[in-house]
């Protein structure tokens, strides 16, 4: 395992084993030390809860909160349904005018958690406000004439040429999230957070619980009423809350979590660190869950805005410095089931994966040839304001790999140990890395959200109205604009093709591997729903 400094990684990882191990003797018999109320779900949520707004974040955390306070229009089913979007808020669509003409009609008994009605007026400012920030919403509204809401139930798009993936766009589950608002709070501007949680989802944000950092709650909306039909998987099907309660606590030393869950004082943990995955598995009221079935694509970000990254030169030379294994074992330990290297820009297996450029990604890191590409490019040992969310292990650990590996090859680095909520906040901002700003972060996004261009964001390149690191490439944008108008999968994948051998040149960002996360549950909680943690439809067997 590659680190940046012995004591931030290797000593961390020591003190939860030594806690784990010297308190497994005097912690309590779950079952019989922490009885949980059947109507009470409490979970370990990835970081803290610091952006409310699905809207203005991409987030997962965020996104996995809008879940249970908003509906969608339409859900998205997973692998048994081919990741297909399904009615969920509508109750079905017509397609008129050779395609440029779609009616989306809303099922009836959809009421907000302030009591007030669910009409098509709401719906249509809620999908202007995501399609401003979302990179598939953006695409969908240039392609849109008019969008307008005839009647309390009925939302219309006139379009200026076919989008057949208008329903996938709508019910994704990454990216912004089209989460539904009343009116006046969809009408906020897109590029500032909503401060009202209002939605007409199965369960209320309980704001005046919340204590940042530490406590969140949620109390299932009696006035929801599910949808009668459709195959529960995903987002998909009926939304039935067998639970009154789901409280969501904060715990950002791994080792203190791991205590909570032997104990049985916690139901879930959404991101286990992977070096405490041996001992939780040894507990007999514990599983493991594969919550997140497609894995994570594992990327670091650089910002295009600032020297030295603003060089696609530069950031070009750092391609013989990556080291996927090394920052994959770091995140996840050994096990080879949870990684997949080498990985591109498509993961591997998803329908747009290829050998393009591939030979970019090096079996073993050349960190001699990282220097001499650096020189040749104009490095001039600028400082890296390198972000790390020490509160996520696994962003964590590739962060770690990331800056020694750049460090051997020259680069001035500067560690910048922070909490994911804090980072979040900071990568809006534009400002040089000496001015509050920064260079470069790493994290990872659901390999689905990577499968094809439509909603793949940090693949875009379409300056500073993209995804934070604001990469400009008018040939990557092109491409993608083709492959909406493809005509066939096989013409997809020739674009696709296209697209990565172009993203090894101009560099988006440098793709770090692929892996899989299981969530850990106690073994009592039945029919978990995967995708990303959802909380209807499970139960306390």
């Amino acid at each position: 395992m590659l680190c940046s400094n012995p004591n931030q990684t290797g000593g961390s990882n020591m003190k939860r084993r030594n806690f784990i191990a010297s308190s497994a003797a005097t912690l309590a018999m779950p079952a019989v030390g922490h009885a949980q109320s059947a109507q009470v779900f409490k979970w370990i949520p990835q970081a803290d809860l610091s952006a409310l707004d699905p809207v203005w974040t991409t987030t997962y955390i965020a996104r996995t909160h809008a879940y249970l306070v908003f509906d969608t229009l339409y859900g998205q089913a997973g692998p048994r349904g081919g990741y297909t979007a399904t009615p969920q808020m509508v109750a079905g669509h017509t397609v008129e005018d050779d395609g440029k003409t779609w009616k989306l009609t809303l099922r009836d008994g959809l009421v907000f958690q302030d009591g007030t009605k669910v009409v098509a007026k709401d719906c249509v400012a809620s999908i202007r406000r995501w399609g401003a920030r979302d990179v598939m919403g953006q695409t969908l509204m240039v392609r849109t004439d008019d969008l307008s809401a005839p009647d309390d139930k009925t939302i219309v798009f006139r379009l200026k040429k076919p989008f057949p993936l208008l329903p996938d766009a709508l019910g994704k589950i990454y990216g912004n999230s089209c989460v539904i608002m009343p009116e006046r709070i969809a009408n906020t501007d897109p590029f500032k957070q909503v401060t009202e949680m209002v939605g007409s989802g199965p369960f209320r944000f309980k704001a005046d619980e919340r204590v940042q950092g530490a406590h969140f709650a949620y109390q299932r909306f009696t006035g929801y009423v599910p949808r009668p039909d459709g195959v529960v998987e995903w987002t998909s099907g009926p939304k039935v809350a067998h639970f009154e309660r789901i409280e969501w606590h904060v715990i950002p030393d791994a080792a203190t979590a791991a205590a909570a869950m032997k104990s049985g004082e916690m139901d879930g943990w959404d991101f286990p660190a992977g070096d405490l995955l041996p001992l939780l598995d040894r507990e007999r009221h514990l599983k493991r869950e594969l919550v997140y079935d497609t894995g994570f694509a594992a990327f670091c970000r650089p910002n295009h805005l600032h020297p030295p990254f603003d060089n696609p030169a530069i950031r070009r030379a750092l391609f013989p410095a990556i080291d996927q294994e090394s920052a994959m074992i770091a995140a996840m330990g050994d096990d080879p089931s949870l990684r997949k290297v080498p990985c591109g820009f498509f993961p591997p297996g998803s329908p747009m994966a290829s050998d393009a450029g591939m030979d970019n990604i090096l079996p073993r890191p050349d960190f001699d040839r990282a220097r001499r590409a650096l020189q040749a490019a104009g490095y001039k040992g600028e400082t890296i304001t390198l972000m790390v969310p020490t509160d996520i292990p696994i962003f964590k650990a590739t962060s770690d790999v990331v800056a020694d590996t750049w460090r051997r090859s020259g680069m001035n680095v500067d560690y910048q140990a922070i909490d994911f909520g804090t980072m979040v906040q900071r990568r809006v901002s534009k400002k040089p890395p000496a001015e509050g700003g920064w260079s470069a972060f790493c994290v990872m996004s659901s390999a689905v959200e990577f499968f094809t261009p439509a909603a793949h964001a940090p693949l875009r390149g379409n300056g500073e109205k993209g995804w934070f690191g604001w990469s400009s490439s008018p040939r990557l944008e092109a491409l993608r604009d083709a492959w909406f108008d493809a005509p066939d999968l096989a013409a997809q994948q020739k674009i696709a093709a296209e697209m990565q051998a172009q993203a090894f040149v101009d560099v988006p960002y440098l793709p770090l591997g692929m892996l899989y996360s299981p969530s850990v549950y106690r073994r009592d909680v039945t029919d978990i729903l995967h995708g990303f943690p959802i909380f209807w439809h499970m139960r306390r067997g």
